[in-house]
């Protein structure tokens, strides 16, 4: 005779159901996805955030070597810094909202995003504090770890919808950022939007617009791939050997790395300088 499930045993089922493990499609809007493919970690992502942390390493060592008088005022200005700085952003931000897609593509996982939202909102307040008291001239109040913090709540929206809605997005962004700029905006409230006629001095500047679009096509991209069946073929590729390691051990490390290094570099700048007597 078969046995009869309790209420009991019906509702440790749906507690099974319901680890964070799982990677069932939750809402009518996932319906594409079912069937095609779980999430699998994308080692090509941590890669892509190691080279970007090496390159924006690069550019601010060039950086503290102009601050300590090594190179002269705007070295960093140059048009081979400006454009490995502009690529080292995208790169990042790119990862950042494939990675957001990813983190949460069939299911939002609230505690997981809100740890990593206040981490993050605590290391942008830290470097604005350490900006205002050691450089209050180059006040940084909207970097991009301040742009990671807002795509981290705006990007939510994107991520249940259509590939193309973020991609479309994030053109609307370009286009209006190029089309779009009124004295109204100028106030230093209102300059994170990147829509003020004035630009501020600041050491690390990532508005709104136009650099939220980097995001968004990386969601876009994340979620087409998905939908493609494509992650597990990306899956497979990364950088192996000790170098290989090492990066996306750097990748994996972002935000630590990210609020380190420029201490450190600049205090053992400081310290050669002290010792040389330069």
């Amino acid at each position: 005779m078969a046995r009869r499930r309790g209420p009991r045993a019906s509702r440790a089922k749906q507690r099974r159901a319901r680890r964070p493990g799982d990677h069932t499609v939750r809402s009518g809007a996932d319906h594409r996805l079912a069937g095609i493919e779980s999430i699998p970690r994308i080692p090509l992502l941590d890669v892509l955030r190691g080279v970007a942390l090496i390159g924006m390493t690069v550019f601010h060592f060039a950086y503290d070597l102009m601050f300590f008088g090594l190179q002269e005022p705007g070295y960093t200005t140059q048009l081979h810094w400006a454009a490995l700085a502009k690529a080292v952003a995208i790169s990042f931000l790119f990862a950042t909202g494939a990675s957001l897609y990813l983190a949460h593509a069939h299911a939002f996982h609230w505690t997981r995003w809100a740890r990593r939202l206040a981490l993050i909102v605590l290391g942008a307040l830290a470097i604005t504090a350490a900006t205002w008291i050691a450089t209050p001239q180059s006040l940084i109040f909207f970097g991009i770890l301040h742009l990671i913090a807002f795509a981290g709540v705006a990007g939510l929206a994107f991520v249940r919808g259509p590939w193309w809605l973020a991609v479309a997005a994030a053109v609307a962004i370009l286009a209006i950022n190029e089309t779009v700029q009124t004295e109204l905006l100028d106030a230093r409230i209102w300059q994170w939007t990147g829509l003020s006629v004035a630009r501020p001095n600041s050491g690390d500047y990532f508005p709104v617009f136009p650099w939220l679009a980097a995001v968004l096509l990386g969601i876009g991209a994340a979620r087409w791939a998905h939908g493609a069946g494509a992650l597990r073929r990306l899956a497979v590729y990364r950088m192996e050997g000790n170098v290989g390691r090492f990066v996306r051990f750097l990748g994996r490390n972002s935000l630590v790395y990210y609020l380190l290094h420029q201490p450190v570099m600049m205090g053992l700048l400081w310290t050669w300088l002290q010792v040389t007597n330069r």
